[in-house]
């Protein structure tokens, strides 16, 4: 019999009336004959009222007593909803995570979930019963209540769905899909009737809200297709399904996102040796603050600066955490900025879609916003700008791509094929409990590593802090016919901002001749550079990957000329003579077979 999981936000369980009427839903699955479990998440503004309260009483709780605190306010929901479809006639039991057996770390606040006991559950769907599971909680080895961090309610759902096998995960918001972007800000935004796993990880990483990055992690990890809908129509919302099943033709970018509070840390006069940068965020990631954006670009003088920017709410204990740091790195100092915003562009189409960079520069250079970082992958482009200028940067964006169009190839509605593929070794162990999960259900896992010799870099030094400059660069660039890989933007501080790009080597010199013709007069050409790259679901969110690669490459001596990031990839450029040496060091750090280590 098929098992859907249906998990309802506060917003949808917030009165008496709402719980009805998600009640309805569950039984109306229930009556076509599904296996229904729901997930819920605390009534309306619970969590925040209880936040509050809890400073009311110190200004610095405990985090193992918020988890206590917090837990409660989905332990109301599920007995309600427990409540509402008894009443209406249907058997139903509810759980809280403990009592099912979901199990995590002991990061207070923010746990991971390491496995998850099914018995109980399959039990109570085997008798025909409608489970109620408290989403967002589980328990440690110890015993003591977690919670997992905001969207932590998604992120019990999928996980649910992956180890029971369900068909599918329906995810009941106030809003009827994933945007294009934010309709609050962009009235004319668009519904996106399919979205990828790897484009809605950035999505929800740079902002987007309708779902929390780890909940697509797992998504993608076990292959559970998801599906955004409204709690209060019947229409169809958005499905986040494979690569193969979300691919358009005809559009290089699916939408755009606007992290509004983003907070910037540029670490000055990092010494251009082995080992240092892995030093600095080792300390970062011991302290399990998630960093965005990174980037490190050209060595001048024997030094380098480093910028990556946190959530705002870290920035307090990032800089305390980044200045011990700089004094044991040997550092010149650090500089920040509160005031940042992310905005960016998504597409599976950047793939093959040349211009797409020229496009948003430009757009953004007509608002008369200014850039001041640039980071890129191969589905992504981010800017982090003024936040004053965040919103006319983000309507900017989304009209250069016409977004509000809808793409012409639309293709056929999505429909679930089945099982996600956890449940059949949950099945074959016999035990109730999924055999992923022994090696822990979020953990890291680093899909391959790879190594492309065929690249070089170009660096514009000095680049000009107005508004308009990457625009026309990058327009001088593509008429020349030249193809861009990474580009990486500093954060420096006037003359000392550089700008640097990789391109196809034979190319080099043809870009290096745009930047000039564009008004660069100090343009550098390294003819031979390695980037290596490690591909993994939610290599951002888990603290430690870069760390990891980070301290492979030092331990081997290879310096770290320039740093890329994104959800799925960290690609860092070395020295070409130490391409292949960095290539077998991180497969072996990370366990990798031969075949998971690729030339490009």
């Amino acid at each position: 019999m098929p098992l859907l999981v249906q998990k309802f936000g506060g917003s949808s369980v917030a009165t008496a009336d709402k719980i009805l009427a998600a009640a309805r839903r569950a039984i109306r699955a229930h009556q076509m004959g599904e296996r229904v479990l729901v997930v819920v998440s605390a009534r309306g503004h619970t969590t925040d009222e209880l936040v509050e309260l809890a400073r009311e009483i110190t200004e610095r709780p405990p985090a193992r007593e918020m988890d206590m605190l917090l837990s409660t306010g989905e332990q109301v929901s599920v007995a309600l909803m427990a409540m509402a479809i008894q009443a209406l006639g249907v058997p139903a039991i509810s759980f809280t995570g403990a009592q099912i057996g979901i199990v995590t770390d002991s990061f207070h606040t923010k746990a991971r979930i390491r496995n998850i006991s099914t018995e109980r559950m399959v039990q109570a769907l085997d008798d025909g019963k409608i489970v109620i599971v408290a989403g967002f909680q589980g328990v440690d080895e110890h015993y003591n209540i977690t919670t997992l961090g905001r969207g932590g309610s998604d992120t019990t759902a999928v996980a649910l769905a992956a180890v029971l096998g369900a068909n599918a995960c329906e995810i009941y918001t106030d809003v009827d899909g994933v945007y294009t972007t934010d309709p609050r800000i962009v009235p004319e935004a668009r519904k996106i009737d399919r979205i990828s796993y790897d484009e809605m990880l950035e999505l929800a990483s740079l902002g987007a809200g309708v779902m929390h990055s780890r909940s697509i992690e797992f998504a993608k990890k076990y292959n559970v297709p998801i599906h955004v809908r409204s709690s209060f129509t019947d229409t169809p919302g958005t499905w986040i399904v494979s690569e193969d099943e979300a691919r358009r033709l005809g559009s290089s970018v699916t939408g755009a996102a606007l992290a509004k509070d983003e907070a910037r840390i540029t670490v000055h006069g990092v010494p251009d040796r082995p080992g240092v940068v892995h030093t600095l965020f080792r300390h970062i990631g011991d302290a399990n603050i998630v960093v965005d954006m990174i980037v490190q670009n050209i060595s001048t003088a024997g030094a380098t600066d480093v910028s990556f920017t946190v959530a705002a709410a870290d920035l307090a204990e990032t800089l305390r955490v980044a200045e011990s740091a700089c004094h044991e790195i040997g550092a010149r100092g650090l500089s920040h900025d509160p005031t940042g915003a992310k905005v960016s562009a998504v597409g599976l189409g950047m793939r093959t879609h040349t211009g797409v960079a020229t496009a948003m520069f430009e757009a953004l250079a007509a608002a008369g916003v200014n850039i001041q970082m640039i980071t890129t992958s191969e589905i992504k482009i981010s800017v982090l700008v003024d936040r004053n200028a965040a919103v006319p940067a983000l309507r900017a964006v989304h009209k250069a791509f016409a977004l509000e169009d809808a793409p012409s190839d639309l293709g056929r509605p999505f429909t679930p094929r089945g099982a996600s593929t956890i449940a059949l070794a949950a099945t074959e162990n016999g035990n109730g409990a999924a055999s992923a999960a022994s090696a822990g259900m979020e953990d890291l896992v680093i899909s391959g590593v790879e190594l492309d010799e065929t690249q070089a870099r170009v660096t514009v030094l000095n680049v000009p802090d107005q508004p308009g400059y990457a625009a026309r660069l990058f327009r001088e660039i593509a008429e020349a016919g030249v193809f861009v890989d990474m580009i990486v933007q500093s954060a420096g501080s006037g003359d000392n901002t550089h700008l640097s790009f990789t391109v196809p080597r034979a190319q080099a010199d043809r870009a290096a001749q745009a930047a000039r013709q564009a008004g660069s007069s100090e343009v550098l050409v390294e003819p031979e550079i390695a980037k290596l790259s490690v591909l993994g679901v939610g290599v951002r969110t888990h603290t430690g990957a870069a760390t990891r690669m980070f301290g492979a490459l030092a331990e081997r001596g290879i310096n770290i000329g320039l740093i890329n990031t994104s959800e799925v990839r960290i690609n860092v450029a070395t020295d070409f003579r130490h391409g292949r040496q960095g290539l077998h060091c991180l497969r072996s750090t990370f366990a990798l077979p031969a075949d998971a280590a690729r030339d490009s």
